[in-house]
């Protein structure tokens, strides 16, 4: 299991091996911290775990998630196993950009396009229907699949190198609070993961605001980053009572 820091001191690479961690030559700072990058030699090795079908824990905006391809059906079943999570929750992906949506999505509409456009990169997953090439397997069975642009380099930077959306789930197990330090991933979860991507302590911020968009109405599933009155200005509506 390859382990991967980034932050502003000097960056090392670790390797674990028996859980003893064994310092690899160090990489230096400057141009490797512009992660948006898909040249960046630290994004390069992580796509090249997840193309091997292998599951990373990486920063996100929110919280460490756990990504793995999202097309790739066996890397999806290592998600569901490593979290211990019920096979009928889905999971959530994470986009590199909003053009990538047209991968995941049976039909669109204005509501979709204007709330990707008004909040993304950012905490707003939108629940669509699902196109045919993302499986029962990754939303349990569901019709839809939540969808979101991130506002983090990392995440991003996976997606788009890899040309396809990453899940988006959080590092954790199923019941458990999610991690937000690259430390208590490494502690609790480094023998279950091909791959730890360092993104130091996150900031505590809120998870995404869920809004289900594959109805008649919208509905808010979940409250978060994104506010109601935030939605509901975008979309020019005020959500009447049964639509949150």
């Amino acid at each position: 299991m390859l382990c991967v820091s980034l932050g502003g001191q000097p960056i090392e690479r670790y390797l674990h091996h028996c859980g003893v961690a064994e310092v690899l030559e160090p990489v230096g700072k400057g141009d490797l911290l512009v992660t948006n990058s898909t040249q960046n030699p630290l994004i390069v090795e992580a796509v090249q775990v997840l193309e091997r079908g292998g599951v990373a824990a990486i920063p996100t905006d929110t919280v460490y998630g756990l990504a793995a391809r999202a097309f790739d059906r066996s890397a999806i079943g290592k998600v569901f196993d490593i979290k211990g999570r019920n096979s009928k929750s889905p999971l959530p992906l994470l986009l590199g950009s909003i053009d990538m949506m047209e991968q995941c999505i049976a039909a669109s509409s204005d509501a979709v396009m204007l709330l990707a456009a008004t909040f993304w990169p950012g905490p707003l997953t939108i629940v669509v229907p699902k196109s045919d090439r993302v499986s029962d397997e990754l939303t349990g069975g569901s019709s839809t699949v939540g969808l979101r642009v991130p506002d983090h380099d990392v995440p991003r930077a996976l997606s788009l190198s890899l040309g396809e959306p990453i899940t988006g789930t959080s590092a954790n197990f199923s019941g458990k609070p999610a991690f937000t330090s690259y430390y208590e991933v490494r502690v609790e979860m480094a023998r279950e993961l091909d791959y730890i991507f360092d993104g130091g302590v996150l900031p505590i911020r809120p998870a995404s605001t869920v809004i289900d968009l594959s109805g008649e109405l919208p509905q808010i599933l979940r409250h978060g980053g994104v506010s109601q009155e935030a939605i509901e200005s975008a979309l020019g509506v005020e959500f009447q009572h049964g639509m949150v």
